[in-house]
């Protein structure tokens, strides 16, 4: 996954939300800002997974710290959508994390496709 498509899925779910927001103040409205918002910050969260573990650049911490910010913007998100779609791509995400996180505990190279791909899902199942 390149960085222009993270790039284009934030600002395609940032204009989604906008959207959203004029549709009306209600807990559906809230709920699904609450996914853009949290979608939009896992792409950044990738993002910067994808710069810690490229090219010349590459940094086991700063690989780590990014994990460590996809699973807390996870569990800030918490049980705030009742989407069975939105829980799935949300438990898929937390579980490619883990098995990153433990991979690299284990002194492995972790492969980070999982986690991209699961947090491609949870774009595609966030955008209004």
């Amino acid at each position: 996954m390149g960085k222009k498509l993270w790039t284009r899925a934030g600002v395609a779910l940032a204009a989604g939300a906008a959207a959203v927001t004029l549709t009306g103040a209600c807990d559906a409205v809230n709920k699904a800002i609450d996914c853009a918002q949290l979608a939009t910050e896992i792409a950044a969260d990738v993002d910067r997974l994808q710069e810690a573990v490229s090219g010349a650049g590459e940094s086991p911490q700063a690989a780590a710290d990014a994990l460590d910010e996809i699973e807390q913007n996870l569990d800030d998100f918490g049980d705030k959508s009742d989407d069975a779609d939105v829980g799935k791509a949300v438990d898929d995400l937390q579980q490619a994390v883990d098995n990153a996180q433990q991979a690299a505990d284990r002194g492995e190279v972790p492969d980070f496709r999982p986690v991209g791909d699961a947090a491609g899902e949870l774009t595609n199942v966030c955008s209004p």
